[in-house]
């Protein structure tokens, strides 16, 4: 039986695709490279999904470990491989009990996946390696998804503050400038003119500009 091991809010399966879709077309529009959004390493750190899965999910194959109990010590191996202790080795099976309240015996017969965690468990490992519920236990495209969830939010938020920028450069003058030609394409300009007197009458009007420009005050 595996209804147990569900969590609130877990991402329908289906819904993978529609992420997929959703990441693709934010990265293209903000010329992001697909190779960072779909990163196999970070997302297979970030869902517990094994990298090997999430290349064939992301390529619409179906694939994923039907068993919770199985994915529950692939989801809990990798979480011992990557998040570390502060000097940059493994939490030992004592150390993994004591923080969540279990026995060694516990803790090591879960590990080894000699014995079926319970919802207390999983909920205990996972406040403990401070993971998200679910973590240890979701469906793999599941888990996947919700990675890539955060993927776009980020995304968003990237889009949301270059069309601010860019709304603010479109009422300052000098942001416009700079924006059509850029500091380095001001100073190329310049250097091309022939005396010193050319280049003086250009630092002179970009002085002027600077003065004519008021930005407001915060």
């Amino acid at each position: 039986m595996t209804g147990g091991f569900e969590s609130p809010g877990a991402v329908p399966t289906s819904a993978l695709p529609a992420v997929v879709a959703r990441v693709t077309a934010l990265a293209d529009r903000l010329g992001v490279p697909h190779a960072e959004v779909f990163d196999v390493a970070r997302l297979s750190a970030a869902s517990g999904v094994p990298e090997s899965v999430v290349k064939a999910l992301l390529s619409g194959w179906p694939a994923g470990e039907p068993d919770v109990q199985a994915r529950f010590v692939q989801r809990l191996d990798l979480l011992r491989r990557t998040r570390l202790k502060p000097n940059g080795r493994k939490y030992t099976q004592q150390e993994i009990a004591d923080g969540a309240g279990m026995s060694r015996q516990q803790a090591g017969a879960l590990i080894n996946g000699d014995r079926r965690p319970t919802m207390e468990h999983c909920d205990a490992i996972q406040r403990f390696f401070r993971v998200h519920a679910g973590f240890l236990t979701a469906e793999d495209p599941e888990a996947l998804a919700s990675a890539l969830q955060h993927t776009e939010q980020e995304l968003l938020q990237q889009l949301a503050d270059r069309e601010r920028a860019a709304a603010a450069a479109a009422d300052d003058p000098l942001e416009r400038l700079l924006q059509d030609h850029g500091v380095r394409g001001i100073a190329w300009r310049a250097a091309q003119l022939p005396t010193d007197q050319h280049r003086d009458k250009v630092a002179e009007w970009l002085d002027m500009l600077l003065e004519s420009v008021k930005r407001p005050e915060f």
